[in-house]
């Protein structure tokens, strides 16, 4: 399986992905640049956290028109796997590969901490190393990270079973529904504001971010 990790002009954690599968899974791995056009070489693309473009506008909102998002859009279309963390959940939204917009916290303070997460799901690409309500713990870092959706939408997010995982306890940001990921609801494009790689190398004191990208992996090869 090959992976590739989007780069824009600030991404800060695009580094830390490739650690992740290149380093501890051995997975190909390549970086790809905001401005390519052909992606076609890829299984799976994460967006990464970071401030893309410096989060001008609003997060996310300039790095929607990058290039390569309209390849991503491909290839999600296609059925392939794409993961957004944190600022890179916000892109999704902005290019509407998932639903709903994450705001400023409800406190308007940045968040810099490690919160407890409920999976919702585990009959996703990304999330059957789970069990279902399990509690796991995964670091935040962001400014806007509330998840906000009319009525409507939040309602077909939930009626749908798009919600992947939900903060247990505190709400620390605001999000409704405490939704801190989602899918879309083939699967396939997962966001979260999480930072699963963050907790992925046991030398860091945790490792629940880790069984979800082995989960992929275990996906792909029983499809194989």
């Amino acid at each position: 399986m090959k992976f590739g990790v989007l780069v824009f002009p600030g991404s800060n954690c695009d580094r830390d992905v490739a650690y992740v599968t290149r380093d501890l899974l051995g997975q190909p791995t390549r970086m790809v640049w905001h401005q390519e056009t052909d992606i076609s070489d890829l299984d799976v693309v994460i967006v990464p956290g970071g401030f893309s473009y410096g989060d001008y506008l609003r997060c996310g909102a300039i790095a929607r028109f990058s290039p390569v998002m309209q390849q991503v859009i491909t290839h999600a279309k296609q059925g392939k796997f794409v993961l957004g963390i944190c600022n890179g959940f916000q892109v999704l939204t902005e290019a509407g590969l998932l639903p709903g917009v994450l705001t400023r916290n409800q406190d308007l303070h940045f968040i810099c901490d490690r919160v407890p997460l409920k999976v919702e799901r585990t009959n996703t690409n990304w999330t059957q190393t789970y069990t279902t309500g399990e509690i796991i713990t995964l670091p935040i870092a962001h400014g806007e990270g509330r998840f906000y959706a009319d009525q409507a939408t939040l309602s077909a997010i939930e009626d749908n079973g798009q919600v992947v995982f939900r903060y247990a306890g505190e709400n620390p940001n605001g999000s409704l529904n405490n939704i801190a990921g989602i899918c879309n609801r083939q699967g396939n494009v997962l966001g979260m504001m999480p930072h699963p790689e963050r907790a992925s190398d046991a030398s860091l004191g945790c490792s629940d971010g880790l069984r979800m990208f082995q989960g992929l992996l275990e996906e792909i090869a029983a499809l194989a």
